[in-house]
Parts: C-alpha cells; structure tokens; sequence
C-alpha cells in the first residue's frame, strides 16, 4: 500500500483551496498541510507561521540561494514558495503532505516529484469564482481583474493535472478529493510486497 504522498492541490485565486484545505485537515489524520512563505502582506486574519510565513523580500531570495524550497514562484506581484523540509520529513513519516499552489509552483513541483497527486480546484463558473474574491473584500478592483485575467490563464494547464474537482459545495467536494486520496493508496503501482 501506498504510505505518504504529496498532494498538490491548485486552483485560482478565489476557488476556495484554503477552505477545502482546512476541512480536508479536519476529517483526515494523515493529511499534514504544508505551509507556505510568502512575500505578500499579512491579512487581518492571518497568523505568521500558521496561514504563511511571512517573509521579506531580502529574505525570501536567501532562501531561494540556500536551495530550501521546493518550488517558488512570483504571483499576483509577490513571491510564494514551499519550504522543503517538511515536506520530505513528513512523507518519509508515511503522512500525506497537501501543497496549496497556484499553477507555475505545481508545475515546477511536477518535474521534482512525478510521483505526487495533483488536484487541480475549478470555480462552478467564472461568474461565481469573481463574486467569491469580491467577497474577500482584501483587494481592489484593479488586483481583482488581474487575479481574473490570471485565473483564464490558469485554466488552460489543466491537462496538467491528474484531477479536476468542481468546488461547488464544501463537503461534496472533500468527499471526492477523500476518494482520490482512497484510489491512489490502492493504485497497484503503489502496492508494495504484497504476497498471495
């Protein structure tokens, strides 16, 4: 059977991959979330160390010249990348590390770990997917046309991805990225020393 993975979950800027994120992490022990630095501001909610870690620009490109993340890219004007040591320890330890990532990080996650699941996180329409950031009511018109144009963008590296889920109801969604989760613990490719 197969013990720990990566799970690399992408979507556009809106989708709800922070909340499928933390649900996913409230029904599953074997879910471990891989958190994030960035460069980007702190929200009002957000906790440094929890959400992201919040870093310089000085000391973001430190880390890119120490070869400690996994991937890392510019979006939406900020630096985001993923610490790897977690990463590694926690799969070695046979738990299931999920990557929140926008698109250019998961590819560049692609060439490094073949052999993780990648999930890529649609809006049910564009329609919703603009009222959703609307909502958020963290930026202005100006970045929520950009993250738009962005999320177009986005859509066309689908075929990238193993999956594709419709993120139109939380629980039905958590429910289908379980049976992803089930389906590639039982793929026989993954199976190991099993004896008849």
């Amino acid at each position: 059977m197969r013990d720990g993975f990566l799970l690399v979950l992408s979507g556009p800027s809106g989708v709800g991959k922070g909340t499928v994120c933390e649900a996913l992490l409230d029904k599953r022990k074997d879910i471990k979330y891989s958190i994030s630095a960035t460069t980007r501001k702190k929200r009002p909610q957000e906790k440094n160390g929890e959400n992201y870690y919040f870093l310089s620009l000085d000391e973001f490109k430190d880390k890119i010249d120490d070869g400690e993340f996994i991937e890392y890219a510019k979006v939406h004007g900020n630096y985001y990348g993923t610490p790897k040591s977690y990463v590694v320890d926690k799969i070695a330890e046979g738990d299931i590390v999920i990557l929140e990532i926008d698109v250019q990080g998961a590819l560049q996650v692609k060439e490094n770990y073949p052999g993780a699941v990648y999930i890529f996180l649609l809006p049910p329409d564009m329609k919703e997917l603009r009222s959703r950031i609307e909502k958020r009511a963290t930026e202005d018109e100006e970045t929520i046309n950009l993250r738009m144009n962005n999320a177009k963008n986005e859509l066309s590296f689908i075929d990238k991805y193993d999956y594709a889920v419709i993120n139109d109801e939380i629980e039905k969604t958590v429910k289908k990225i379980e049976c992803i989760i089930e389906a590639e613990k039982l793929k026989v490719t993954n199976i190991q020393g099993v004896k008849l």
